[in-house]
């Protein structure tokens, strides 16, 4: 299929071709797009924003900038920049205001079916996947380029809810681009009386059509201009639908308003805001986001959960569907914002000179039929195996595949055929990027070619389980990046599988030099060990699916489990029980401040502590290792210091956490045979003991593993 894509490094907008999506999930709709809407406001700043320089885009995010100067200062130079770069080779998709017919439903999904017409938030591409709540069936006398419309008019549909006008009211709308026209019109239809600001006469024409007062600044000032058409009371609202960098709008709709008037902004603007403004009126302002409740809420969006009506009035899907209730109504009228109809192929008519535009909706056309874009697979390069051992097919194209993985297979020349991804744009950038054979949105065509011996798995955790038993039931070899399973429930179900190919985990870190160095010093029976691992790991926000039980398993599970490992592998014993302890009086299950104590079968004890509470300017990872008078300080991959330790070397180097020593010994151990470069036992036994680790925050008593 094809679909429209944006180079953030460049500025470059692609049409680009990618295998169609293959599955969906139980609360998604699966939608062949017949029209789409480019919201020129919003897609400009996209595009302009990737093709400024460096430098310009630095200005535009200070706060991106301060991390990454964080991330200099504990991480180092040359790595900060590379990850900075890598960050911007990344394909931005565009579009959000997407018409198409129902093609798949998940099993969670009622009130939509195959065949149905519907407006939904999808992007500029010929499929898309959507949730059910972000998705509104189209009335029969609705046309697909009037629903076009619908998820950009309730993006100004939101920011009049918030606004609450009553009929009759004086509201200003700044800025009468597509969004300010809607939200116009909808406020005369609300009974306001309404005042349109806009430097484009244009627009201002447009407005007029519609019996909407307008006001060009150019032509006088808007502030007096509003004063005198409400017999200098001020307008008791404003409404700002318009885009600048300067603070100027709003000081004027702080001028332009009443006392405790109200000031909704929609738009993007300056906000250095004058006190004596808001105080003197006691003006309300208020910044509304997006299409309404529910928006970046994951229980909302991703699991399908619905406010309930009684309570919630208003959602995002609700929204949707009153916008598309006007249009059929005739409340709002579309037809004539419509500037141009592009067909798809032709899309750089609309984007080439985004910049210089003055349309106000462009309306971009699909194909009725187009058996190319039916494909879950894209060839990217071809290649010929030769029958030959350790060929890979990946399953996950997400941070750590791009970021980590990628470049080091790309390194030791290992031999990928294909890259499996859900919506396939992912996994087609670094197919292409790194010469892989194939993408595909379907993993199974990896698990059907025989050439294939190896998975690498590296989707989010609780999918890890799943795709690591249908590779191992289909004779594959397997890496999973870590965790192996997020549930008891799922790790008996690998466990009956483990027979039928190697297996090992993205424990990488015992493979790092820091940590070799460290164990060869203290040899294979190094007796009763006191050990204490500590990760400053970072505040990540709670509304992330890492810290969502059910599908990243929380950040114990997932990320602590790195550094139970790794102390089990110093100690060279299993763990034998656990004992956790979290911040504050009431800590839920998926803390990420906890302290973790572990009992070794051979006497060994580690403190594992992980915490999110920290500097990011400070190291990330620390290891301290004490034995017979001996003490070992390793500091974040990049140091490591022996005290009282004779012949040991110290050792400095950029941050090696060990992921290419690994990936090197796993398919070395693939092509050649012999022992799994991690013992499955070992594997097992730290992921038992993270779930322990869970259990024993629940009860507060010390969990054995087995």
């Amino acid at each position: 299929m094809k679909q429209i894509i944006q180079n953030l490094k460049t500025g470059e907008t692609i049409l680009e071709e990618l295998p169609r999506p293959n599955s969906i999930g139980k609360n998604d709709v699966l939608i062949k797009t017949t029209r789409t809407l480019v919201s020129l406001g919003t897609e400009r700043m996209l595009v302009e924003f990737g093709k400024s320089s460096l430098i310009n885009k630095a200005r535009q995010q200070p706060d991106k900038v301060k991390q990454v100067l964080d991330k200099i200062k504990s991480d180092g130079l040359l790595p900060t920049l590379e990850n900075v770069f890598k960050r911007l080779e990344e394909p931005l998709p565009l579009g959000y205001c997407n018409v198409g017919i129902v093609e798949e439903v998940g099993a969670n999904v009622e009130d939509i079916k195959a065949g149905d017409r519907v407006a939904s938030n999808g992007m500029h591409a010929e499929y898309v996947v959507v949730s059910k709540n972000l998705v509104a069936q189209i009335p029969n006398n609705v046309t697909d380029e009037q629903a076009a419309f619908t998820v950009i008019g309730s993006i100004g549909l939101q920011g009049i809810r918030l606004c609450q006008p009553t009929f009759g009211e004086t509201i200003v709308v700044t800025g009468l681009g597509l969004i300010g026209l809607l939200t116009a019109q909808m406020l005369k239809s609300n009974g306001c009386h309404v005042i349109g600001i806009d430097i484009d006469q244009s627009k201002c024409d447009m407005a007029n059509k519609w019996d909407i007062e307008t006001i060009n600044p150019k032509n006088g000032d808007a502030v007096k201009s509003v004063l005198a058409l409400t017999n200098q009371i001020g307008a008791d609202g404003v409404i700002i639908t318009a885009s600048a960098k300067n603070s100027d709008i709003i000081a004027q709709a702080a001028q332009m308003s009443r006392k405790r008037g109200r000031i909704i902004l929609v738009g993007v603007i300056g906000l250095d805001i004058s006190r004596a403004d808001f105080y003197e009126k006691e003006l309300t302002f208020q910044v509304s986001c997006s299409y309404g409740p529910g928006r970046y809420d994951g229980n909302y969006e991703n699991k399908g959960l619905d406010y309930p009506l009684p309570f919630v009035r208003w959602t995002e899907k609700r929204n949707f569907e009153a916008i598309l209730s006007a249009i059929s109504k005739n409340q709002i009228l579309v037809d004539e914002m419509i500037t141009e109809r592009v067909p798809l192929n032709d899309y750089n008519q609309i984007y080439g000179n985004m910049s210089n535009s003055n349309s106000i909706a462009s309306i971009l056309i699909y194909p009725e039929k187009n058996a190319e874009s039916a494909k879950t697979t894209v060839n990217i390069v071809e290649k010929n195996f030769n029958q030959a051992k350790g060929v890979i097919g990946i399953i996950g194209a997400g941070n750590f595949t791009k970021m980590t993985m990628m470049p080091i297979l790309k390194k030791i020349n290992a031999d990928v055929k294909y890259i499996a991804s859900s919506t396939g744009l992912s996994g087609t950038f670094l197919a292409k990027k790194y010469k892989i054979a194939k993408s595909t949105t379907d993993y199974t065509e990896i698990l059907n070619d025989p050439e294939v011996d190896t998975v690498f798995v590296t989707t989010k955790p609780n999918s890890h389980a799943k795709f690591v038993v249908d590779a191992l039931n289909s004779g594959k070899n397997v890496f999973v990046e870590k965790p192996l399973a997020i549930t008891p429930e799922q790790l008996k179900n690998v466990m009956e599988c483990t027979d039928k190919g190697i297996i090992t985990l993205g424990f990488n870190r015992r493979f790092s030099p820091h940590i070799q160095a460290i164990k060869n010093s203290l040899g294979n029976q190094p007796g009763p060990l006191n050990i204490i691992a500590t990760m400053n790991a970072g505040f990540i926000p709670y509304n992330m699916w890492m810290h969502d039980m059910e599908v990243g398993g929380g950040r114990i599970i997932s990320e602590a489990c790195h550094f139970i490992d790794l102390c089990a592998y110093i100690a060279n014993s299993k763990v034998k029980s656990v004992c956790m302890n979290a911040l504050g009086t009431t800590p839920e299950i998926n803390t990420d401040n906890a302290s973790i104590l572990l009992k070794f079968e051979n006497g060994s004890n580690a403190v594992v502590n992980y915490f999110a509470n920290g500097s990011k300017a400070y190291s990330k990872e620390r290891l301290e290792v004490f034995s017979q008078e001996r003490t070992y300080i390793m500091d974040n991959f990049r140091q490591t210091k022996g005290y009282g330790v004779k012949g040991f070397k110290d050792i400095s180097t950029k941050i090696n956490k060990g992921h290419e020593a690994q990936f090197e010994k796993y398919i070395n151990a693939i092509k050649q045979g012999g022992e799994p470069i991690i013992a499955l036992k070992d594997i097992i036994n730290v992921t038992k003991a993270s779930f322990c680790a869970i259990e024993s925050l629940k009860t507060g008593t010390w969990i054995d593993v087995d």
